[in-house]
């Protein structure tokens, strides 16, 4: 065992964070810590990395912390590189200072062994060698570029000085030091922030390779089942252990729940039979002895504990707009976005109920362009403009998380700060619309977690009532029943959404298009994210590349090509559009009937499927292999959520059939 901790209490004040918290860290374990936004999923980070102490009582022996031997621990704290003009190689070389010491110690041997070749001499270099190897200082330059160019730098923005990287990008430099360090117990504290899905599949391959112990605080479900093998719960003060990744841990919870609901029910009619028993025959000269019998039963049970739900409540903002924009809701021509230079040219057009998902590798523009589009950036070239009646509400979750606030002022000052004009109850009702109860909202913005921060940003956005939502890593730093939360809201929202996201579930479950950013090219997709999916696997696999969206009459195009690329200029995606204003009525109709036959065909071979995969679960051969019943639940998972997706684009072909 690496680490522990036994029974540890932490308290803020009056208020208890963590109670009865009993922890353990095993060898190579990669552990992931879940629960709700404020629930104390940082703070127990804190109290492994000894920032903060536990509020145990001196006098209480049960509690305590152990490490076996040394073990070195690493964090990513607030980034803070104290000097901008230092170059990022030399900054990220910090990290290997014990090898250089190394390094240098073994030449200093090496001088002395010209005339001196005593054993001492020769038993230190033997084990700076060692120590050589154990610390991969022999590759330590190929590590460093390797790793440097996977969260998507080039090699020559190592001799770039720090201070000329954005809050991003500097965050990574700093993600990549903790790696390059190689710590006996890594702490990331939402780690596949701020990283583009190249980078997160790369990184859940790194760590489920890692040789050492790693714990991750995260709400990304697909990477958390990619790379961890035990889960820790932190709900109502409590945690609580489960092996296996976090879909086998919401199938013990649920399981373990339904346990503790039946062991009660039963344990509380026994004690009301023996309740009865007992007045009916209290009075009873002959029944005396009997009824203290059954008196001590009831006292000498172990109480069950009465099951508490768990704990699933989410913001509830669902709002209509102050006003409906006309069906052109945006449109772009030739649109150039950078700071100093240009990174790209856009056209593109978003129209009303789009829920558009700008997609791509970071560094290359996506939030460049909402910058440009709410004016906080100039274009550089070209144009855009909004439609008729458009009201847009912007939300940055850097500024939501990091922006400059008073951290002495309360969650209901900050708010009220930014809408004056309304009353303390107006406050109240939209902030506890957001989770923050009457004692919540009292609380120091300096205690917001960062979910609770991004909480508070939609809050203040929401209450402009806008039609068009530009948002921009909206999930990052949200817990789990949060993102299920706003994917409803804006599922249902009749406005315009126009987001940035690397989280590919909840891409998943809201786009209804798809801008993807790729090198100095921006290509707009008119399909859900999975449909986008198979189109770029057929582009990617085709011999022909122009063969790709052949027969489709819907299929995406270039937004446009930088000046001086080679090649033959592609239309741009307003040509598509106006062409789409054109299209013949009666081919658009066959092919909706079409794509209805498809979705039909796909829905009953995955019910085939779906009957299949019930039927193998009830084998009885099966019922000890736990790994196998896993993978089998997590099949069917996938295709009842693929069945509910294919019921719903059918109802939409339907109403569009319906229309024409």
């Amino acid at each position: 065992m690496r680490y522990q901790i036994r029974h540890a209490l932490v308290q803020y004040g009056a208020n208890t964070i963590l109670e009865d918290v009993n922890f353990e860290i095993h060898d190579s374990e990669k552990i992931a810590i879940v629960g709700r936004n404020g629930c104390g999923k940082t703070t127990l980070l804190k109290l492994i990395t000894g920032d903060i102490k536990m509020s145990n009582p001196d006098s209480d022996e049960s509690c305590g912390i152990t490490m076996s031997g040394k073990q070195q621990i690493g964090f990513l704290r607030q980034i803070s590189f104290t000097d901008g003009s230092v170059t990022v190689e030399e900054e990220i070389k910090k990290v290997f200072a014990p090898i250089f010491a190394c390094e240098t110690r073994m030449k200093e041997i090496e001088e002395q062994l010209k005339s001196d070749s005593g054993k001492v001499l020769l038993n230190e270099y033997d084990r700076l060698q060692k120590e050589m190897e154990s610390l991969r200082g022999y590759t330590w330059r190929q590590d460093m570029e390797i790793m440097f160019q996977k969260f998507g730098f080039p090699l020559e923005d190592l001799s770039r000085p720090i201070g000329s990287f954005s809050g991003g990008q500097q965050t990574k430099v700093a993600f990549i030091k903790l790696l390059l360090s190689r710590p006996d117990i890594m702490l990331l504290d939402e780690p596949t922030n701020h990283l583009d899905l190249p980078t997160i599949e790369w990184l859940a391959e790194y760590l489920k390779n890692y040789d050492r112990a790693v714990v991750i605080v995260s709400h990304d479900r697909m990477f958390l089942d990619r790379v961890i093998d035990v889960t820790y719960e932190i709900e109502y003060h409590r945690i609580r252990r489960f092996p296996g990744n976090y879909s086998a841990f919401m199938k013990q919870k649920a399981e373990a729940l339904s346990k503790q609901e039946k062991d009660y029910e039963e344990q509380q009619k026994e004690i009301k039979r023996l309740t009865d028993w007992i007045e009916k025959w209290k009075n009873t000269p002959s029944k005396v002895a009997a009824t203290r019998s059954k008196r001590m039963v009831i006292e000498h049970m172990v109480k069950i504990e009465k099951p508490r739900r768990f704990d699933t409540k989410a913001f509830h903002a669902l709002f209509e707009p102050r006003l409906e924009s006309y069906t052109e809701v945006l449109t772009a021509k030739n649109l150039g976005i950078g700071y100093e230079s240009q990174l790209c040219q856009i056209s593109f057009a978003l129209r009303k109920r789009d829920r558009i998902a700008i997609i791509g590798e970071n560094g290359i523009g996506k939030s460049t362009l909402l910058k440009t589009l709410t004016g906080i950036l100039q274009p550089l070239s070209g144009s855009f403009s909004f439609g008729t009646n458009v009201e847009w509400g912007y939300f940055d979750q850097q500024m939501a998380v990091k922006g400059p606030v008073d951290p002495e002022q309360t969650v209901l000052e900050n708010f009220w700060e930014e809408y004056p004009r309304l009353v303390r109850e107006q406050v109240q009702s939209a902030l506890g619309s957001f989770l923050f109860s009457q004692e919540e909202v009292e609380k120091k913005m300096g205690q917001l977690s960062g979910g609770e921060k991004v909480r508070l940003a939609l809050c203040k956005m929401f209450q402009t009532r806008p039609n068009l939502l530009i948002l921009d890593e909206p999930t990052n730093h949200m817990d789990i029943v949060g993102k299920e939360a706003l994917e409803q809201m804006l599922t249902a929202f009749s406005g315009t959404v126009l987001f940035v996201s690397h989280d590919r579930y909840f891409i998943r479950q809201i786009a209804t298009g798809i801008l993807e950013f790729e090198g100095n090219t921006v290509t707009q997709y008119p399909w859900p994210y999975e449909e986008y999916l198979v189109e770029k696997a057929k582009r990617t696999g085709s011999a022909n590349p122009g063969s790709a969206g052949k027969g489709n009459a819907s299929a995406a195009r270039p937004a446009t090509k930088e000046s001086g690329q080679s090649g033959t200029t592609a239309p741009t995606l307003a040509d598509v559009f106006d062409r789409k204003t054109y299209n013949n009525p009666g081919k658009v109709k066959s092919r909706l009937t079409r794509q209805l036959e498809k979705y039909e065909a796909q829905l009953a071979a995955s019910e085939q499927r779906t009957a299949e995969l019930q039927l193998q679960l009830l084998d009885p051969s099966l019922s000890s292999d736990y790994e196998k019943l896993m993978e089998l639940q997590s099949r069917l998972d996938e295709e009842e959520h693929s069945q509910e997706t294919l019921l719903e684009r059918m109802l939409e072909t339907e109403k569009e059939l319906e229309t024409l």
